[in-house]
């Protein structure tokens, strides 16, 4: 099984559920944060990273309520692993970033907490609210971390209801070029 195949599998196994307190599915938010990332002519790499950004939520249980999160379900580590051995650092370091990238946004953008859906807002909390100063330094070490926050900006415009993208199997070959398969 290639790993197109092994990601379209995965999308077809969960993909079609909600997307947390958004009016989009995953595979819907997915396939937008790639088609913003595509339309800012972002590289290949950059735009697998965000049409896979949220790969975690699709290999993790997790309740389908956001009300129902305890805690914070680390989503970001959990795909970035998965695709660190399936590819290249320049895809998965920016998936296992993205959520850190928020945190970020959040602590040296002023306008960017006004306009997070109330859903990231609610997330935000149980994953440490914005970064501290001493936070901030670390990750602007982090050799991705520019990378990350565009893909974080990505996954924050893709929540459109009814918006007409490409689909998962119009990446295939995109994803398979880049694999380290």
């Amino acid at each position: 099984m290639s790993v197109a195949e092994e990601i379209i599998a995965l999308f077809e196994r969960r993909g079609a559920d909600a997307y947390f307190g958004e009016r989009v599915s995953v595979s819907e938010h997915c396939l937008q944060a790639a088609h913003f990332a595509s339309q800012q002519g972002a590289a290949p790499a950059l735009v697998v990273a965000a049409l896979l950004h949220d790969i975690g939520h699709l290999l993790e249980e997790v309740p389908a309520d956001l009300a129902d999160w305890p805690q914070d379900a680390r989503h970001e580590q959990i795909g970035g692993a998965w695709l660190a051995r399936r590819f290249r650092p320049e895809i998965a370091e920016p998936v296992r970033l993205h959520v850190p990238a928020k945190r970020y946004l959040c602590a040296t953008n002023p306008h960017y907490v006004a306009n997070l859906s109330p859903a990231s807002v609610h997330t935000l909390k149980l994953q440490g609210g914005p970064m501290g100063s001493h936070e901030l330094a670390a990750f602007e070490t982090e050799r991705y971390f520019r990378q990350a926050v565009q893909v974080r900006q990505w996954d924050d415009a893709g929540k459109v209801e009814g918006l007409k993208t490409a689909g998962l199997s119009d990446y295939a070959a995109m994803i398979d070029g880049l694999s380290n398969r």
